[in-house]
């Protein structure tokens, strides 16, 4: 999500860059630019006038012109505005005092609910809470079915009643259970449609109004641009919502909606989730600061590094560091560091929350195809072959490239490119760091 319109805005500011003092023409010039991008990421007519308003305006004044850096003054504003539109700061979900804290999802058919549901419940649980799931969607075919099999996989229970019981009978009994086993959060999967309709809001007025949820919170697909604007304008005139999650933001969308949801309704993003795989790096809070730096290329450092602690080994880490500085770092390392990486999530989103990477995640200099050749290969070679890359030659490079379905010359590059990134390593670990750029270098 956002890839050209953060390519768009980059060409702009780069522009800019090249300019050396600005004109208010230039202003101007470079602010249309902007809002055919804004407009082209399918964000609402109405927010992309106001917000080139806004910068215009900031961005002709005295202090910017005549800056010593004014292009830099620029992005500054951008940012700025950016993150007011998108919130300005982090909003957590609320806690019930006494618990448990209820949450209700809700939203049309297909958005994701279900699965946002079980992700949400992980991630509470990572956070040290008991959380209860309610399978509340009596309609759809298989919707109890797939909450309990996503339940028994986490661990996590769920509290169903088929689909004889009444939505919000089946949240009070719910809440009741919830109170008697001390579990502190319990998150509602309603029932969604294919398009809003009078039974649909009914039905979570009636849920809303038996169990009073603290978080009333729309499940919305990135994927649907700004149909999106007019879902949560009815949903937040029928049942108040406290927050939106959008999931499917990994997908080809314009992410207009994000830009948009926010500024028209003034409900809250609270997360953003990707793919389709239930585990904890596939939702995240969302924080408007970050998101505007991801926009502009400026990456997501402190995202990326909150996705790591959760899976953080501090004694594996001071291990590999010991043989990175040795330069004995080997294939087991190698694909146990690869093993870890993916679990942060999509590799070329990893890239992407990196500074200076973007571009590169974007014109995939490393894709996913590549790593799971990588792994095959490592995969086909003995264990004393992974320990000791110098045995690898004549017919044990013909058996590793049958057993990995990949060419003999496939595999000499692997083991030649190995070999050197030994050697780099070795040199910029006793330096005291390892540029990022070059280790993708050396693995294309």
């Amino acid at each position: 999500m956002f890839e050209s319109l953060s390519d768009r805005l980059q060409a702009v500011f780069q522009k800019l860059g090249g300019k050396g003092k600005l004109t208010e023409e230039d202003v101007r010039e470079a602010m249309k630019q902007v809002r055919i991008a804004l407009l082209e990421a399918d964000v609402n007519l109405k927010v992309v006038r106001e917000f080139v308003a806004r910068v215009t305006e900031k961005a002709v004044g005295e202090e910017v012109t005549k800056s010593l850096t004014p292009a830099q003054q620029v992005i500054k504003i951008v940012h700025q505005e950016l993150i007011d539109l998108l919130g300005q700061a982090n909003v957590p979900l609320a806690e019930a005092r006494p618990g448990p804290t209820i949450i209700m999802l809700i939203g049309l058919q297909g958005s994701g609910k279900t699965t946002t549901a079980a992700k949400l419940a992980l991630w509470l649980r990572k956070k040290g809470k008991r959380p209860l799931l309610v399978a509340a969607d009596i309609y759809r075919p298989a919707a109890i079915t797939q909450l309990e099999s996503l339940g028994r996989q986490l661990g996590i229970p769920v509290h169903s009643e088929g689909a004889q019981s009444r939505p919000p009978d089946i949240a009070r009994n719910a809440v009741r259970r919830a109170r008697d086993e001390s579990i502190t959060h319990v998150i509602i999967d309603t029932a969604g449609r294919l398009q809003i309709d009078e039974p649909l809001m009914v039905e979570l007025e009636q849920i809303n109004a038996a169990v009073e949820p603290v978080e009333r919170l729309l499940v919305v697909d990135a994927m649907i641009g700004q149909e999106a604007v007019r879902v949560a304008e009815e949903f937040n005139r029928r049942v108040g919502l406290t927050g939106i999650i959008f999931t499917k933001i990994d997908g080809d969308a314009r992410g207009g909606a994000a830009l948009s949801v926010r500024a028209v309704t003034g409900v809250p993003i609270k997360f953003l989730g990707s793919g389709e795989k239930v585990e904890a790096s596939t939702i995240e809070p969302f924080h408007p600061d970050r998101l505007a730096s991801r926009i502009l290329g400026m990456g997501d450092v402190l995202s990326l590094i909150e996705r790591a602690e959760a899976i953080y080994d501090e004694e594996q880490a001071r291990k590999m560091q010991k043989k990175l500085v040795k330069g004995s770092f080997d294939f087991e390392d190698f694909l146990a560091s690869m093993q870890q990486m993916r679990k942060l999530g999509p590799l070329q989103q990893i890239l992407g929350m990196i500074p200076g990477l973007d571009k590169l995640a974007r014109e995939e200099i490393i894709t996913e195809k590549d790593l799971k050749k990588i792994e095959a290969i490592i995969f086909s070679m003995t264990k004393e072959e992974r320990r000791n890359p110098d045995l690898i030659k004549g017919r044990r490079k013909e058996r590793i490239a049958r057993g990995s379905g990949t060419q003999v010359q496939e595999v000499t590059q692997l083991v030649n490119q190995f070999r050197q990134m030994q050697r780099m390593m070795k040199r910029m670990g006793g330096k005291g760091g390892i540029d990022p750029r070059e280790l993708m270098r050396r693995l294309r």
